[in-house]
């Protein structure tokens, strides 16, 4: 099928929103801009939209291909097309049900997008909702002594010495490294041009996420994620790389410890507060990344 192109078209009204992801508090998790009506769009016309909306990511909301999804996204940063990311995607499905009445007292949703077609799960606690979403099967890399060097080189500080650093593909594709706690990965003060380098020495790399294990009843890692080469020096509430991360504690054991359900805690470096959700068992079942969401900004985009 060929795809439509709208650059010699005249601008069209659509339904647009702005959802803060990961927090129950606007300004507090990381924002996504979704934009609806988006069948008539092609690729270049919403990579420009989200360039120009500058958030880190933008999404565009389509009717499915398959009759076993309810609606269809694709997902843009700044710069690229990412076939899976958590933030987006679950903005994205809190502005789908809050638009669309057939689909508002779901519990249940299927979403379609690059990486596939991708459960959805929504829980319901008084007045809260929360949403999850079933993140793509995970693939890892073999641990790299190697990488390991180049993520303290690139970070400026030591990182633990095991389990080593190893790359993870959830849809998207990230290099996973360990702190020894979660006080060091607060501390980090990477070099971004030096992280910007390692990632974009590997094929599809996102960036590169850090974690630690927190002391805190309300939290039980703490996680940066850094994407300077996408022009994110650090992404506020990562859901991607905390799906990324629970299948590297899978594989070196460590998820056994805080499994089947845990928070993690990010952001708070850069002025954020979010929370993450993560459903894994310590075998091969899903891994399921959830949270809560604010809507900030509805209206109208002419585009």
């Amino acid at each position: 099928m060929t795809e439509s192109h709208i650059g010699d078209a005249a601008p069209r009204r659509r339904h647009y929103a702005q959802i803060d992801v990961f927090t129950r508090r606007a300004g507090y998790g990381n924002p996504v801009a979704v934009v609806f009506d988006a069948d008539d769009l092609d690729t270049a016309a919403m990579q420009r939209l989200a360039n120009w909306t500058n958030l880190s990511e933008t999404t565009f909301v389509l009717a499915p291909s398959v009759a076993q999804a309810d609606f269809r996204l694709r997902i843009f940063t700044p710069r690229q097309e990412l076939p899976f990311a958590g933030h987006p995607t679950l903005g994205t499905a809190h502005a789908v049900l809050d638009a669309r009445t057939d689909l508002a007292k779901r519990d249940a949703l299927v979403l379609e997008c690059a990486a596939g077609l991708l459960p959805l799960r929504v829980e319901r606690t008084g007045g809260e909702r929360r949403l999850f979403v079933q993140a793509p099967p995970a693939r890892l890399e073999p641990p790299s002594p190697i990488l390991l060097a180049d993520c303290e080189h690139a970070l400026g500080a030591a990182l633990a010495q095991a389990p080593l650093p190893r790359l993870v593909d959830v849809g998207a594709r990230w290099l996973v490294a360990a702190a020894r706690d979660a006080r060091e990965v607060r501390a980090l003060r990477p070099d971004f041009a030096r992280v910007a380098a390692l990632t974009q020495r590997h094929v599809d790399v996102v960036g590169l996420c850090v974690f630690g294990r927190e002391d805190d009843a309300d939290a039980a890692l703490a996680v940066r994620a850094f994407c300077p080469a996408d022009g994110i020096e650090e992404d506020p509430v990562t859901g991607s790389a905390n799906a990324a991360i629970a299948a590297f504690l899978r594989a070196s054991g460590g998820l056994a410890a805080i499994c089947p359900r845990y928070r993690v805690s990010q952001g708070r470096e850069i002025g954020r507060d979010g929370h993450v959700e993560v459903r894994a068992d310590a075998g091969d079942g899903p891994i399921e990344i959830g949270g809560e969401c604010v809507t900030c900004i509805v209206g109208t985009l002419t585009f």
